[in-house]
C-alpha cells in the first residue's frame, strides 16, 4: 500500500521581517519532522509575505528570498518542503513554490494565474506562468528546473495549484494535473478572509477532489500581515468529495502544523470543525487583527473615543475579545510577551487587569450630548476593565466658533450654519484624543463604519481620526445586530445599554431628536442599494429596478433614497481616501487601496439619476 505521511502549515508572516519569517518555517520544519512526516506543505509567498507590494518589483528584494530559501534546505534532511517564494527571472518576477527534498533544491512551480479582482493586484508585480513550460533557473551555480511541474514521492504523483490557479473554471491546471495521473493535488494560498468565505472554499476543496480524482490539500498563510488583509489560515483535505481534515481558522498562534496519513488505497477522516457563523467569525477575524496590529507596530495599546454608540462600544467589545481570546489560545506567559507588556497580574483572573493596562476609553460630551450615552460608555468600559476617564470639550468648541464669528462679523446658527456646527463637535475631539494616544504611545482606533463611509456620513479630521479603523469595512446594520447577538453570546451585559439606544451623531441641540436614519435613511435601505451599487456595480436604474421588486417600499420613495445615496457616494470619495486603513472582514468594502477604485472628482451619477425619472 503506498503511503506518505503528510503535514500542512500555516504561518503568520510580516514583510521585510526576515529572521522572524524564517524562524517560523524552519519551526513547522521541526514540529513535521519530529512527528515522522515525509512531506510539509507551507502556503504561498510564506518565505516573504504576501504583502510584500512594490517590493516584489525590486531587484533586491527577490534576491533576498533566495537567499532566504538558501538557510531553509539544510533543514529539510530525511523530508521534502513545498515553500512559498517569489523568483526573479530577468526583468520578470513569479509567484512560486520551492520543493525542497532531502536538503536539496528539486525544483519551482510556477503559478500559473494571478488575482486581479478585489482586494488583489497581483498582476502589478508577478507575471502569469505559461502552461506547460519549463525553464533552468540558476540557483547559485546550479541549474533547477522552473514552471509546470509534477513529482513523485513513495511511489505517488502529486502537482499544485496555487491559489487563483483553483478559482479559474474549467481552464484551471487542474484539469491538465488529472491528464498527468497525479494522486495529489495540493493548493498552497493566501486567500483574504472574509465572512462566509471559509463555505466557498469548503465547496471548491471537495469538488476539485472528485473532479480530479485526487487528495486535494489546501494551505493557507495566517494573521493580519500587513494591517488590511487578514490570512484565516485554513488547512483542509478531501477526498472524494468529502472534507476528511480541517483546522480551527484565525488561530492567534504564530503558526499551526496539521498532519494526516495519505493512503492511495483508502481514505482516513480526521476531526473536522464546523464552520462558525458569521458572527463569530467576525469577532475572532477582527480580534486576530488588532493583535497583530498592536504588536506588529511595537504600540503600547490602543485608545478609544468611546460615545456609547454602536460603532465605539462594538470596537471596545473587539478588543476585550481580542485580550480573552489571546489568553485563552497563548497562555498568559505568551500572550504578555507578544503584546510587549511586562507586568505581573495580581489575580488568577488577569483580563480585566491586561485591558485596563493597554486600553483607555474617554467620553467626549459637546454640549449636545446626552446622559444616557454617558452613562452607556462609562458601564461598558468598567464592564469590560477598561480605563474610562470623560471630559467637556464646550470650551474647545466655543473658542473655534467664537474666532470664526469674529472673522465673518456675524453669530452662527443652526438654520444657515448646521453641518460646521456639527462638525467643530466632532473635530474638536480629534486633538484631544491624538494628544492621549501620543501620550500612550498607542494606537488610536477610528469608529467610521461601512455604512457611513458609502455616504460620507463621517466628520473628517473627527471621527474619522485614527491609526487603524477596524470596523470600517463593515455595515452599521451588522453591527447593531451583531452587538445584540454578543451581549448574550459573549456574555458582555455591559452592552444592555448600549442596545437600548437609537444610533445618533449628537451633533445638534438635544430637542432635534437626531438619529443616524433621520439624517440619511434606515440603514437596512443602505444595505440593500450598497449591495447592488457597490459589490455588484449596478446602475442607479437596475438598482432601483430590482429593489422595487425585492423591498416593500413606494417608488418614489425608493427612488429618493438611490438618489441620495449614489449622489453622497460620488461627492465623498476624498474621504474615503483619507480614511484610515481598515480590515477586509466582509465580502467587499469601500476602501480605494483594496476594494473599490472610484473618482474624486465626477459629474456624480446625473445623467443615470435623471433616468429614474423615466420609470
Amino acid at each position: 500500500m503506498s503511503t506518505l505521511q503528510i503535514s500542512c502549515a500555516t504561518v503568520n508572516q510580516t514583510p521585510l521581517d526576515w529572521t522572524g519569517n524564517l524562524s517560523r518555517i524552519l519551526a513547522c520544519i521541526d514540529e513535521a519532522k519530529k512527528n515522522g512526516a515525509d512531506f510539509l506543505c507551507l502556503p504561498e509567498l510564506c518565505i516573504t509575505g504576501y504583502g510584500s507590494e512594490d517590493l516584489f518589483l525590486s531587484y533586491w528584494y527577490p534576491q533576498k528570498a533566495i537567499k532566504q530559501l538558501a538557510k531553509i534546505i539544510p533543514h529539510c534532511q530525511d523530508i521534502t518542503v513545498a515553500v512559498g517564494i517569489p523568483v526573479r527571472v530577468q526583468e520578470k518576477v513569479y509567484n512560486c513554490m520551492a520543493i525542497i527534498e532531502n536538503s536539496e533544491l528539486k525544483a519551482f512551480v510556477a503559478k500559473q494565474y494571478l488575482a486581479i479582482d478585489g482586494v488583489h493586484y497581483e498582476f502589478r508585480w508577478f507575471t502569469p506562468w505559461e502552461h506547460g513550460q519549463v525553464i533552468s533557473f540558476d540557483f547559485f551555480g546550479t541549474q533547477i528546473p522552473l514552471g509546470d511541474l509534477v513529482f513523485d514521492k513513495n511511489g505517488i504523483k502529486y502537482g499544485f495549484e496555487i491559489c487563483e490557479d483553483a478559482w479559474r473554471g474549467p481552464i484551471r491546471p487542474g484539469y491538465r494535473l488529472k491528464e498527468r495521473k497525479v494522486d495529489i493535488i495540493f493548493n498552497p494560498s493566501a486567500s483574504h478572509f472574509a465572512m462566509g468565505k471559509t463555505l466557498e472554499r469548503e465547496e471548491l476543496v471537495k469538488e476539485s477532489s472528485t473532479l480530479f480524482d485526487v487528495t486535494y490539500i489546501y494551505v493557507n498563510l495566517l494573521g493580519n500581515e500587513t494591517g488590511r488583509m487578514i490570512f484565516d489560515g485554513e488547512i483542509m483535505v478531501a477526498r472524494d468529495g468529502e472534507v476528511i481534515l480541517k483546522n480551527t481558522l484565525l488561530s492567534f498562534k504564530d503558526y499551526q502544523v496539521k498532519f494526516f496519513e495519505y493512503q492511495k488505497e483508502n481514505t482516513i477522516v480526521y476531526p473536522v470543525f464546523s464552520s462558525a457563523n458569521k458572527n463569530e467569525e467576525f469577532v475572532q477575524a477582527a480580534s486576530l487583527a488588532l493583535f497583530d496590529y498592536l504588536r506588529k507596530s511595537r504600540s503600547k495599546g490602543f485608545v478609544l473615543s468611546l460615545s456609547g454608540g454602536a460603532d465605539s462600544s462594538t470596537i471596545a467589545i473587539l478588543v476585550s475579545e481580542m485580550v480573552k481570546r489571546g489568553l485563552a489560545e497563548l497562555g498568559l506567559e505568551s500572550f504578555l510577551e507578544k503584546i510587549n507588556l511586562d507586568f505581573k497580574p495580581a489575580s488568577d483572573k488577569p483580563e480585566k487587569e491586561i485591558i485596563y493596562r493597554i486600553f483607555t476609553t474617554a467620553y467626549q460630551a459637546s454640549n449636545n450630548s446626552s446622559q444616557d450615552t454617558f452613562e452607556s460608555a462609562k458601564l461598558l468600559a468598567e464592564s469590560i476593565g477598561a480605563e474610562f476617564l470623560h471630559w467637556e470639550i464646550a470650551e474647545e468648541v466655543e473658542s473655534y466658533t467664537k474666532k470664526v464669528e469674529t472673522a465673518l462679523g456675524r453669530k452662527l446658527n443652526w438654520k444657515e450654519d448646521d453641518l460646521a456646527l456639527q462638525n467643530i463637535q466632532a473635530r474638536a475631539r480629534s486633538p484631544i484624543i491624538w494628544m492621549l494616544a501620543n501620550i500612550k504611545n498607542a494606537l488610536l482606533l477610528s469608529t467610521s463604519n461601512r455604512s457611513e463611509g458609502d455616504v460620507g456620513y463621517t466628520t473628517m479630521d473627527g471621527d474619522t481620526s485614527g491609526s487603524i479603523s477596524p470596523i470600517a469595512a463593515v455595515d452599521k446594520y451588522f453591527i447593531i445586530q451583531w452587538l445584540k447577538w454578543a451581549e448574550f453570546h459573549l456574555s458582555y451585559p455591559g452592552l444592555a445599554q448600549v442596545n437600548k439606544l437609537q444610533p445618533t451623531a449628537e451633533l445638534r441641540p438635544l430637542e432635534n431628536q437626531q438619529t443616524d436614519e433621520s439624517d440619511l435613511m434606515p440603514y437596512a435601505i443602505i444595505v440593500e442599494i450598497e449591495r447592488l451599487a457597490i459589490r455588484d456595480r449596478r446602475s442607479p436604474v437596475d438598482v432601483f429596478l430590482i429593489l422595487k421588486e425585492e423591498l416593500d417600499i413606494h417608488s418614489e420613495e425608493l427612488k429618493n433614497h438611490i438618489r441620495k445615496f449614489f449622489t453622497l457616494w460620488s461627492r465623498n470619495q476624498w474621504k474615503r481616501e483619507r480614511l484610515a486603513p481598515s480590515f477586509h472582514l466582509d465580502e467587499f468594502n469601500v476602501d480605494p487601496k483594496t476594494w473599490y477604485r472610484f473618482p474624486i472628482l465626477s459629474g456624480s451619477y446625473e445623467e443615470e439619476l435623471k433616468e429614474l425619472d423615466t420609470y
